[in-house]
């Protein structure tokens, strides 16, 4: 069996950098879910949003969000990536969709931020 090497792709290794440096532990928690194989990252759908968050909450999601079920209320929805169907139905709903490089720039009250993993 061969040793793991951790991602190929040279942007999320930076981001992996990034993100273990950072003071919040949620950074730290989302770092370690990005080391993990591409097929055991997170695949979170939009109904599973819109169930487990209210009105404004940042929704931080490891992996990639898919667009299957609706969402009702506005949300920010940082993810690694996100299908067309996904991102389409988070700005029909007034919602923004944010990458993990700028969550890391602009999010400093974590008051309303949630992490979803599984």
């Amino acid at each position: 069996m061969a040793a793991r090497t951790g991602s190929t792709n040279i942007m999320v290794r930076k981001l992996i950098e990034l993100l273990s440096k950072q003071k919040k532990p949620i950074w730290k928690r989302v770092a370690e879910e990005l080391q993990k194989p591409k097929r055991e990252r997170p695949y979170i759908n939009i109904y599973k949003i819109n169930k487990y968050s209210k009105p404004n909450d940042i929704v931080v999601v490891p992996g990639k969000v898919l667009g299957i079920g609706n969402l009702d209320h506005p949300v920010t929805i940082v993810a690694l990536s996100f299908s067309r169907s996904a991102k389409e139905k988070i700005e029909k709903s007034g919602g923004k969709v944010m990458s993990l490089y700028k969550a890391v720039e602009e999010i400093k009250d974590f008051k309303n931020v949630r992490l979803m993993i599984g």
